[in-house]
């Protein structure tokens, strides 16, 4: 329930709680996530006690619609997720189309858009309107890990809330690809050459770090013959900025979690990197990763990355 997070998420937790108790729900909400795990669970946490006829915000003795809610059998809630890169217009036309009934359950309808950097400029430009002019008993709840990846037209839109990030801890027999499969959020059973790949991102930083443009001669061997999708470009490019963190973290003196077990290089690299050179390189690394859901070349995309890395 809401008041669990209390503790964890004191601003955001204040700010809606006030506002359902004032009821001055803004009529769309845009989530920043901020890799915090237990987004998913607050979201819901939040939908309860908006919908709620008791506004529960601490756990009822028993109440149908909170329990609907938690076992996502609520008919008020619709909640759109991408398919793939991109969500589709259909989706949101759909939803539209649905809003326009009376509801069932109570007086409020509430729809949840995972992964709202996942709308491009046809998607938006079609939900536009209804996001800044719903009828008042509907709210928008859209959600995504990295704010400014969301089109300027929709946040301008919406009532904006970053979550804290609070730093996952992981038991110490927890190894580092353990530690990276639960923080990209991978399915091992998926992809049986995960822990290769994973390995195969770090050896090509750091093979990058040691020759730098001589990398583009063995792009292949390093990459191109392990990452292919544009699904696992955009985790790979993740990874690497995580890489990069950590070793910003050994530059300033700061504790890592990730990467410990590489301790010794990610010390090398640091020390042969300034401060502002490592900033650099994450943030061109972030930008180029916001490209790749458009890029149709993604092996061009690799050679663009280490001619940036390499500042040219």
């Amino acid at each position: 329930m809401l008041d669990d997070y209390q503790t964890e998420q004191p601003i955001i937790y204040r700010i809606l709680k006030n506002a359902i108790v004032k009821d001055e729900c803004s009529h769309a909400y845009l989530f920043e996530i901020n890799n915090y795990r237990h987004a998913d669970a607050f979201i819901k946490s939040f939908v309860k006690a908006l919908l709620c006829p008791e506004h529960h915000m601490t756990k009822p003795t028993d109440c149908r619609y909170c329990h609907l809610i938690e076992t996502d059998n609520f008919p008020e809630i619709k909640v759109i997720n991408p398919d793939g890169f991109w969500i589709k217009k259909e989706k949101l036309l759909a939803l539209q189309e649905e809003f326009t009934k009376k509801p069932i359950m109570g007086d409020r309808k509430v729809y949840i858009i995972n992964g709202a950097d996942k709308l491009n400029k046809q998607s938006a430009n079609s939900i536009l309107k209804f996001i800044e002019e719903p009828d008042n008993n509907i709210t928008a709840i859209l959600v995504t890990n990295n704010l400014y990846t969301v089109l300027p037209t929709i946040r301008s839109r919406c009532q904006i809330l970053s979550f804290q990030s609070v730093k996952q801890k992981f038991p110490e027999e927890f190894k580092t690809e353990d530690k990276l499969i639960s923080v990209l959020s991978l399915n091992p059973e998926s992809d049986e050459n995960l822990t290769t790949k994973l390995a195969k991102v770090i050896d090509f930083i750091n093979y990058y770090e040691k020759n730098h443009l001589n990398a583009l001669l063995f792009i292949n061997k390093l990459w191109h013959d392990y990452i292919k999708t544009k699904e696992e470009y955009d985790k790979s490019f993740e990874l690497m900025i995580l890489y990069y963190k950590d070793i910003l973290s050994t530059k300033l003196n700061r504790p890592i979690t990730l990467f410990k077990d590489e301790i010794e290089i990610v010390q090398n690299i640091a020390d042969k990197n300034t401060v502002s050179e490592l900033c650099y390189k994450i943030n061109t690394i972030m930008e180029l990763k916001q490209s790749i859901k458009y890029n149709a070349n993604l092996n061009l995309l690799m050679d663009k990355l280490i001619i940036k890395l390499e500042g040219e």
